[in-house]
């Protein structure tokens, strides 16, 4: 489980992208940018992560961020890979896309989620199951896409991996 409320819990940002996710703190957002709130506290002092649209991006950068690698070998459900709970809040006119993909060490990525647009100005909770087949070992990858909008921006908290189904 990962609140982001010390650091980001062996989440690691990714090379390959353009930018990175940043930690932070809704007193420290620009106003109209981010949530008001984290999730976990629901106070302005807690953390989570967020990427906005600036100028500093264009349109369609992405940045990732990507768990750290989950074993096979502990998976109890032989159905799926467990599941991965996660809160969320994407909030302005053109904000861009976030993307979940399930990511094996040989990298080949499935897609597990695709959210693109603005989803509302509240947190919401997303549940995914990750795929079981195979043997091999993985990782949960968040993507973030920039939007036009320089004040739009997406922001995640409260990452739980879980074996069960």
């Amino acid at each position: 489980h990962c609140n982001f409320e010390f650091d980001l819990c062996g989440w690691k940002q990714d090379e390959n992208d353009d930018f990175d996710w940043n930690l932070r703190t809704s007193s420290t957002r620009k106003m109209g940018t981010g949530p008001a709130t984290d999730h976990t506290l629901q106070d302005q002092s807690g953390h989570y992560i967020f990427i906005k649209s600036s100028f500093l991006q264009l349109p369609g950068q992405k940045a990732r961020i990507s768990s750290p690698v989950l074993s096979r070998r502990n998976t109890v459900c032989k159905v799926c890979g467990g599941v991965i709970l996660f809160y969320y809040h994407m909030y302005g006119a053109h904000i861009g896309s976030l993307i979940v993909y399930q990511r094996t060490t040989a990298k080949q990525e499935k897609i597990l989620f695709n959210l693109t647009g603005n989803q509302g100005n509240f947190w919401q909770r997303k549940a995914l199951i990750l795929a079981g087949d195979g043997d091999e070992d993985f990782q949960v990858v968040f993507e973030g896409i920039a939007g036009k909008g320089p004040k739009d921006g997406i922001a995640l908290d409260d990452l739980t991996l879980s074996r069960e189904c």
